[in-house]
């Protein structure tokens, strides 16, 4: 028999689980914590082989419930049963140690499969909570002109890009050649890998980069 705790803060929650698991022969439903508090105390208490656990709930959340039962019975397995499926939620709690993460619009019967897996070594995480986990482990690409700077020249003709002038205008106020400032819109397209003056000026935007250097 799989010993499962229920912790929910909502009482008819609580009891429609209940009353499904009651009706699995391989599934006994030893105990419910109506908070994460409550959760972590009877964990200690009974040692169920799963926790159901919610994330929202009074006096301690999901996360933490599940972060401190990790910690003092790494052997026991929480699932996470939830509403939410944001990326807030799915990485703290797999990384607080839920070994599962379902929402609870999961079919009865998937739950109770999802419960076996869990005994049987498997994760089981619904297919928007895998989508966040992939998301979270995409690198950071940090933007373009960070991994290529521009000089403080190349920023001030940006700025005085940014605000509509030519090129010719631009080289009388920073009393430069017209040359030079091609040269230099051609080193800042380079750079920021923009094809035009327009993409230039929505990156300088984007990017907090209107301001003329301080040099």
């Amino acid at each position: 028999m799989i010993k499962v705790l229920i912790a929910d803060d909502h009482h008819v929650v609580r009891r429609g689980l209940m009353f499904f698991l009651k009706t699995q022969k391989d599934i006994n439903v030893i105990g419910e914590a109506t908070n994460g508090r409550e959760a972590v105390e009877l964990t200690a208490t009974l040692k169920p082989d799963v926790v159901l656990m919610d994330l929202i709930m009074p006096v301690m959340d999901g996360i933490q419930a599940t972060k401190r039962i990790k910690e003092q019975f790494p052997q026991i397995q929480v699932l996470i049963l939830t509403s939410f499926s944001d990326r807030d939620h799915v990485i703290p709690a797999i990384e607080a140690g839920a070994a599962g993460y379902q929402l609870k619009d999961i079919e009865p019967d998937d739950l109770a499969e999802s419960i076996r897996k869990l005994m049987r070594g498997e994760n089981t995480l619904h297919p928007q909570a895998t989508s966040q986990l992939m998301k979270g482990r995409e690198p950071r690409v940090d933007p373009i002109h960070l991994l290529y700077p521009l000089t403080p020249r190349e920023q001030d003709v940006l700025s005085e890009l940014t605000k509509g002038k030519s090129n010719r205008e631009i080289a009388s106020c920073l009393f430069v050649s017209e040359k030079t400032v091609k040269t230099h819109i051609s080193n800042i397209f380079s750079k920021l890998h923009v094809q035009d003056r327009t993409q230039a000026a929505l990156y300088a935007v984007k990017h907090g980069l209107t301001e003329p250097s301080e040099s």
